[in-house]
């Protein structure tokens, strides 16, 4: 897959998408304010090693009451401008609106990260396949009832995966995250990480998301800017069993986890 001037070739080792969160609320506590501390954080990923920066102008923790679009565009939309004129990597625009995607793509982002796989809006599939970029679908659990772990992941991709058909984007653009944390337990969550293999078949790179989230927090007791070596652990395992991209806040860490891991797992 090439994202602006990058070439992702999908297992010959993990890639790092560094968070950049222009949302004070943050469940993570790294929230940033304002336009220059985004980019200065941006460009210090770069330094760590990060492969893509992902933007996100709104916190998708449980029970956050959302923005406006409105707000949201004002948060994130300048961000991803700036931080894509400061960097050279890839710039990922994370929503689930599709004129929020459409306003950072024309600000310079190079893909969409859509929590909701296109199930919360629908346009945002044609959003996709009109700019041919790279989309990361993720299957969302909240509000829906629990069958099986993968079982209820491969249903939620296969209504992402008709949405995108039906709007005409390639399946080549799709990138898949099984939503750690997500409206799951933390067992449920780590049942993701032990058996995200049975997820390879679909013949798609995976992307997971665990970085300092409440699942980790629960084993460890620890708060969120202390759950690095938890995500440590995770994100290895993660790696173990087949994830492409491991979306994080700890870079530096998280790249030299990611080395370990691969030069273990891939070799490399």
């Amino acid at each position: 897959m090439s994202i602006r001037d990058s070439i992702f070739q999908w297992g010959a080792r993990t890639y790092v998408m560094g968070i950049v969160n222009v949302s004070p609320e943050s469940f993570s506590g790294d929230g940033i304010e304002n336009v220059e501390a985004a980019v200065a954080q941006a460009k210090r990923f770069e330094a760590e090693g990060a492969d893509i920066i992902d933007v996100g102008g709104m916190s998708t923790r449980p029970n956050f009451r959302e923005l406006t679009e409105k707000q949201e565009h004002a948060r994130a939309v300048p961000a991803v401008r700036a931080i894509s004129d400061a960097v050279g990597l890839p710039v990922s625009i994370d929503t689930y609106r599709s004129g929020v995607a459409m306003a950072a793509l024309q600000a310079g982002a190079h893909m969409i990260n859509d929590v909701t796989g296109f199930r919360h809006d629908p346009p945002m599939a044609r959003v996709v396949a009109g700019w041919r970029v790279p989309a990361v679908v993720m299957h969302n659990q909240r509000g829906r009832p629990f069958h099986d772990v993968i079982g209820d992941i491969r249903a939620g991709f296969e209504e992402s995966l008709a949405l995108s058909q039906d709007a005409e984007v390639e399946r080549e653009q799709l990138i898949l995250d099984p939503g750690f944390g997500f409206g799951w337990t933390p067992g449920q969550s780590f049942e993701i990480l032990r058996r995200l293999g049975e997820l390879r078949d679909l013949g798609l790179p995976l992307l997971v998301g665990s970085s300092r989230k409440s699942a980790i927090g629960s084993v460890l007791d620890l708060p969120e800017d202390q759950r690095v070596w938890g995500t440590a652990a995770s994100v290895a395992i993660a790696i173990a069993n087949g994830a492409d991209i491991v979306r994080v806040h700890d870079v530096v860490e998280m790249v030299q986890v990611r080395k370990i891991a691969d030069a273990i797992v891939r070799g490399r």
